[in-house]
């Protein structure tokens, strides 16, 4: 209960704060910034130094990103030029979690994602699955060979039931050691992975803490919120857990993470999670275009801000000889850590 009410008042607060700042920006659209590429400009950069809560961790100027950036626009900047100049600014920020969506295409970064191994293999995937697995409420599971049950999670859009839950567990429960395999999976909704990870502890948890904007100053916060699991009701699981991360690994998927690290008996194996759990902000430039980020700070039970990813206990990357032999590393280690 203390989980649900925690949640219940942070999400009510939330909107509460955010139609505020979304009707203050709305204000700030229609009157202050004319529909040119000048307007676009200053309505997007002034959206993200009033909302964006990350420039201090960034250690970003962004009254010089201004005046960089204000030099290459003109009356006479076409549409595609504003997009790429647009997306460029944003890019400054060195946040995958930062979009420019239009009719057209959508302003990203992908630095952050790209650089690193992508660390799963959907072929590899159906290798381990099989043809024989079970599915329940989105979730793939099954046993192999060496006693060690396997639930691929690639998405928490999916509501997960408790009576699937314990259908799924039950069926695991003769296995020595579970692997969750959460690499490339999304996101979705938080309850759902609430529900899943609540299965994994016997006793109330502090999770984490997140905070709230309050102004449009750069560092205008709220204290700390405790964040709480709660052990869910049901079959719980006993025994070792590892769960399996990579680079894109975000938002509801992030959190199911750092839900779990805080879980007895569970090891987290792979790569450093892509982040971005915070609640999203979105707002509309005087063309249409919208943006869209992350607009509130989230952090684990030591207050170390999750926004940027999760690092893994044990760092393990997919081999290219492994992948040639049709093995996936990262899977394997965690077998072998279950095995001991």
């Amino acid at each position: 209960m203390r989980r649900i009410q925690s949640t219940i008042s942070y999400i009510t607060t939330s909107l509460l704060l955010l139609l505020l700042l979304c009707s203050v920006t709305s204000c700030i659209d229609n009157e202050e910034y004319a529909n040119n590429p000048r307007g676009n400009f200053e309505a997007l950069w002034k959206i993200m130094d009033e909302h964006y809560c990350f420039f201090s961790q960034k250690g970003i100027d962004w009254q010089e990103v201004h005046q960089r950036y204000a030099k290459q626009f003109d009356i006479s900047t076409n549409e595609k030029q504003q997009f790429e100049v647009l997306t460029n600014m944003l890019s400054e920020l060195k946040d995958g979690h930062v979009n420019l969506y239009t009719s057209f295409n959508i302003g990203r970064y992908w630095a952050w994602r790209d650089n690193y191994p992508k660390n799963y293999s959907d072929s590899l995937e159906r290798k381990y699955l099989k043809s024989d697995y079970l599915i329940a409420s989105g979730l793939d599971y099954t046993v192999f060979d060496d006693n060690i049950g396997y639930i691929r999670c690639e998405s928490f859009q999916n509501p997960i039931g408790a009576g699937n839950l314990d259908d799924i567990l039950l069926h695991l429960q003769p296995c020595n050691g579970l692997i969750i395999d959460v690499r490339n999976n999304g996101g979705g909704q938080l309850s759902n992975a609430e529900e899943l990870a609540a299965r994994f502890t016997n006793k109330e948890e502090l999770v984490g803490y997140i905070q709230h904007k309050t102004g449009p100053g750069h560092n205008d916060f709220s204290s700390l919120q405790p964040e709480y699991l709660t052990p869910g009701k049901g079959i719980r699981w006993q025994k070792p857990v590892v769960v399996l991360t990579n680079r894109s690994v975000f938002s509801a998927a992030n959190e199911f993470v750092k839900y779990m690290k805080c879980c007895p008996n569970v090891h987290i194996v792979g790569d450093k999670t892509g982040g971005g759990a915070g609640l999203p902000f979105s707002s509309e430039l005087p063309n249409g275009w919208s943006v869209r980020f992350s607009a509130c700070p989230m952090y684990d039970r030591d207050k170390q801000m999750t926004e940027f990813g999760i690092d893994p206990d044990y760092k393990v990357d997919i081999t290219e000889s492994d992948l040639i032999k049709g093995k996936d590393t990262i899977i394997e280690f965690a077998r072998q850590l279950l095995a001991k």
